[in-house]
């Protein structure tokens, strides 16, 4: 009797308060408190109070049984409708309810950790306010209708969890204002530190920071946004796992997201269980820039199992900054599960880890900047990529990749791995063909499994390492334009199929192999063409064993131990047959008397040696070069006439040479595959 004494009072003082007083400039409140939860109810708004028996009152459709009430009270407070407000202070939390939705939300409160139920019949949007700092609480939201999350200057660890977990299957908006911080208890059983099992479209022009001791530091069920208004930072000091781990899709359209510190990947977007939903397993970035730091082995710096889209459409200059250290042994920068597409944005990605030994494909695996599973096409954006780990790639596709546009500069230094399972050489110098393929991976520039089409942009590849090529494709090689220019350790650039160069500046330098080497017939009909190869029996141009060299256009320009026979067809232009000294820097020109038909300049990159050959064998491809001295050298420009000599100049030495259609060749010792 005491109990509902009191509360008969603390309502009649409330009541009086509220209709009694003479109206104030200010709005009134009245606040029915359960515990550290407040129901904010507008005076303006109440209407008919029903007091039952002394057990329930019932205001705005809100039903409180008088055991639970704590206390009620009027003030000139003023709570925004549809909104629940959550601050934090050490070890309690305090819940403010607006009392028109006083009926839709149940609030519980247990010292600083907060859960909110909204009921399912909720058919407003619901602004959840948070703020405060606690170590040792955090929030959950049930609910079946969308939602805001508002953080503002929120400092959240749970000692028991999760921080934050949004069970809401619908869009959340996620506002993030002033410094937020989260992090989860690191022997829960929680998937993430923040969770949310809806769409989450993030807005705000804050920072989010978070820890994810346990598991992920974010998991979203469903597709995540961050909004061409989000203008703020989000943060992952550290994931057990992966720094974002997302299902459905991410569209970042501005911002800024750093990633470091993960057991996995840094960034991952997995395909739902509804192969059906929009832009499933996919990746697109438009704006903004992501900053990621991995180290873990085998991981990704961002990973998609669908298409990987990247742009600029936006204008809010998208930055890829991946880093991928020593210790992440066959570690990718980005990786996709299907196709990839870049038409803008700036990359930099460097690995550092070695290879592995990949025990479910029986095969080694090495690090690659990026690595495409289907179809690749760039037409614009600026790539730095680097490579220093043993068998370390720029690009590596399984797919074809086509090139039109943007700039890229790759740089590899890893020498070749080797492991079969048991053993391993991170730096093999054996012979190759006494070794399972599935056994040793070499560094590369490009790499493709399908073919290579280029028809613009501006290419820089350097290998340095053992075995190391600068492009190579298993498929056939196109290249119609662009500036393509590689020095490379073994071939320059390698194609298993046929070889179409029909346009563009492409200049190929290998120290130990061949500048351009097709395991097919090559065709050279445009452009400028400058290759350079190493010693005999290496070349600068070499087509394979039973194979040609078609020369119908473009000025051209090879230096090697020798070079593949030229084959005369319809449309074929003359080429000139010399040998001498070259060295990096010299200028090889080709003069009709006083005219100067065409002019090369030596890749300074380029070194000389004379212990190479000069003209070979008659009768076809294939041969070793013959007698001589100095590096062979192989002319072609338009201007020439068959049976007409010409004066080539190289360095300070000259040579006569007579134009011809076919050309008998030095080197073109086989299959260099």
């Amino acid at each position: 009797m005491k109990k509902l004494s009191f509360f008969r009072t603390t309502l009649l003082v409330a009541l009086f308060a509220t209709f009694c007083t003479p109206r104030q400039a200010t709005a009134q409140t009245m606040n029915v408190m359960l515990g550290n939860v407040i129901y904010a109810m507008p005076a303006e708004k109440t209407g008919n109070m029903v007091f039952d028996a002394g057990n329930a009152l019932t205001i705005m459709n809100r039903t409180f049984s008088t055991d639970d009430i704590t206390r009620i009270y009027v003030d000139h407070s003023s709570v925004d409708d549809n909104t629940v407000s959550v601050n934090y202070d050490g070890q309690e939390a305090t819940v403010i309810v607006a009392g028109n939705i006083a009926s839709r939300v149940d609030a519980d409160v247990n010292g600083a950790h907060v859960t909110i139920t909204q009921a399912d019949d909720t058919d407003e949007e619901i602004t959840y306010r948070l703020s405060g700092t606690s170590d040792n609480g955090s929030f959950c939201m049930n609910g079946s209708y969308k939602a805001t999350i508002e953080m503002n200057n929120l400092a959240l660890t749970s000692q028991q969890g999760f921080a934050v977990y949004i069970n809401d299957g619908k869009r959340i908006d996620l506002i993030v204002n002033g410094q937020n911080t989260l992090a989860d208890a690191a022997d829960g059983e929680q998937k993430a530190c923040f969770m949310v099992k809806g769409h989450t479209e993030v807005k705000g022009d804050g920072t989010l920071t978070i820890s994810g001791n346990a598991k992920h530091a974010f998991k979203g069920n469903e597709y995540v946004e961050l909004k061409k208004t989000f203008t703020g930072q989000i943060n992952v000091t550290k994931a057990a796992s992966d720094g974002l781990h997302i299902g459905q899709y991410l569209k970042m359209n501005n911002g800024n997201v750093t990633v470091e510190n993960c057991g996995d990947d840094g960034i991952q977007v997995e395909v739902t269980d509804d192969a059906d939903d929009e832009l499933n397993g996919q990746i697109l970035l438009q704006g903004g820039t992501v900053n990621v730091n991995v180290s873990a082995q085998d991981t990704k710096g961002i990973r998609c199992d669908g298409l990987f889209t990247v742009s600029d459409d936006l204008g809010n200059n998208t930055a890829v900054n991946i880093v991928c250290s020593s210790a992440a042994y066959a570690a990718k920068g980005m990786k996709s599960g299907g196709d990839m597409n870049i038409t803008g944005g700036t990359f930099n990605i460097s690995t550092e880890g070695k290879g592995i030994w990949d025990s479910e494909n029986l095969e080694t695996s090495a690090c690659a900047a990026i690595k495409c599973a289907g179809n690749m096409t760039v037409s614009g954006g600026t790539f730095t990529m680097t490579a220093t780990g043993s068998g370390g790639k720029g690009i590596s596709g399984d797919g074809t990749l086509d090139i039109s546009g943007g700039t890229m500069t790759i740089s590899t230094t890893g020498g070749l791995y080797y492991n079969n399972g048991s053993s391993e050489n991170t730096n093999y110098t054996g012979d190759t063909d006494r070794v399972a393929d599935n056994y040793t991976t070499s560094a590369k520039g490009i790499k493709a499994d399908g073919n290579i089409h280029i028809t613009g942009g501006d290419i820089t590849i350097t290998t340095k390492g053992n075995n190391a090529e600068g492009m190579e494709t298993k498929g056939v090689l196109t290249i119609d334009d662009g500036t393509v220019n590689v020095s490379a350790y073994d071939d320059a650039i390698n194609s298993k199929g046929e070889m179409y160069l029909n346009g563009g500046n492409v200049t190929a330098v290998a120290a130990n192999n061949d500048g351009i080497d097709s395991n097919a017939n090559l065709h050279i009909t445009g452009g400028t063409v400058i290759a350079c190869g190493a010693n005999s029996p290496e070349c600068g141009l070499d087509a394979a064993e039973h194979y040609y060299l078609y020369i119908t256009g473009g000025n051209v320009l090879a230096i090697g131990g020798g070079n593949n026979a030229v084959t005369a067809t319809t449309g074929s232009q003359p080429v000139l047959a010399t040998s001498g000294n070259v060295s990096g820097g010299n200028t090889v020109s080709v003069k009709s008397g006083n005219n100067v038909l065409a002019t090369f300049t030596v890749p300074t990159t380029y070194t000389a040696s004379s212990s190479g050959q000069g003209g070979g064998w008659p009768g076809g491809p294939g041969g070793p070069g013959g007698g001589g001295q100095g590096k062979s050298i192989l002319v072609s420009c338009a201007g020439l006439t068959q049976g007409t000599s010409y004066t080539v100049t190289y360095g300070n030495s000259s040579s006569s040479a007579t134009a011809s259609t076919s050309y008998n060749g030095g080197g073109g010792h086989g299959p260099g595959w």
